[in-house]
């Protein structure tokens, strides 16, 4: 059991490592919010139902069972929506800082979906989280503020929907889970995009770095970290995965510095935030290690 909750964190990492690619793709590919998550829940479904068929793996649910991801799917796509979007309005540094604040809703959330009493140093965290949104909403607020409301946003949809995945892992295999989600993204997507006519032509009319850059969203970074975050889940709570998924913006800060420097380059304040969420992240995982030793040696 323990080497399995270790593994889950290597795994954790490398995921997360990937993820970090995302806003800087998200910066790279020339579309709509919608066109971007449409297109990488799109691929991202074919290679997973691919995967199911060379794995013999049994997709049929029950209609209830279905139904429920197929909802929770639309949580995701929402997500990644405001997620290209404030990049859109704001820069990609911003937006992964941001995005940070993930751990405090999840914190929040995670009691009342597993009916368990709030840990006073997941809340404290979570206040640390906080500040270090604050020095950097200090240096970009007035001018980043729809970016930064958008990305608190999709920070509350990531962590409502990384909960409701930790409760789906202990019963049903990520593949499943994945297959059907993604697709009730790309249906409850595409009724979106049809009432506000995202359709057009600029919908199909892309360039090959586009295409390009969409496989590599797709398949890369979301079709292996979507199946594998759901199986990380049986062994790490929801909230210690969305606190380690702040080390996604340190990867996609440094990544969005060195590839468009005018942009993304921040001020001290900035910075200072960005190391205090990484402190943050350090603590929490050496004291659930800690927690967990000590309760194999009693």
């Amino acid at each position: 059991m323990q080497n399995a909750k270790f593994n889950s964190y290597l795994q954790l990492h490398f995921i997360v490592l990937i993820w970090g690619f995302t806003g800087v793709l998200g910066e790279l590919i020339q579309t709509s919010a919608a066109t971007k998550t449409w297109y990488r829940m799109f691929i991202a479904l074919l290679v997973i139902l691919i995967y199911a068929k060379i794995k013999n793996i049994n997709l049929a649910l029950d209609r209830k069972t279905a139904i429920k991801f197929l909802l929770c799917g639309g949580i995701i796509a929402a997500h990644w929506v405001a997620f290209f979007k404030a990049i859109e309005i704001s820069n990609v540094s911003t937006t992964l800082a941001t995005l940070s604040t993930g751990a405090f809703f999840a914190s929040l959330l995670e009691p009342v979906f597993y009916g368990r009493k709030v840990i006073w140093y997941e809340v404290v965290f979570g206040v640390f989280v906080i500040l270090g949104l604050y020095l950097i909403y200090g240096v970009n607020g007035g001018l980043y503020l729809n970016g930064i409301l958008l990305t608190l946003l999709a920070a509350f949809l990531s962590a409502m929907f990384s909960i409701i995945n930790g409760k789906f892992a202990e019963t049903y295999k990520p593949t499943v889970v994945s297959v059907y989600e993604i697709l009730g993204g790309i249906l409850i997507l595409s009724i979106y995009m049809w009432f506000i006519g995202d359709f057009g032509p600029q919908f199909y009319n892309l360039s090959t770095n586009t295409w390009i850059f969409l496989a590599i969203l797709g398949v890369v970074c979301t079709a292996y970290p979507f199946v594998g975050s759901i199986e990380i889940m049986k062994h790490i709570s929801p909230y210690t995965v969305m606190l380690s998924i702040n080390l996604e913006p340190i990867y996609g800060i440094i990544l969005a510095v060195i590839l468009f420097p005018e942009k993304e380059k921040m001020g001290t304040e900035f910075y200072i935030g960005g190391v205090i969420i990484l402190t943050t992240i350090v603590l929490n995982v050496l004291i659930k290690n800690y927690s967990s030793l000590k309760q194999i040696k009693n």
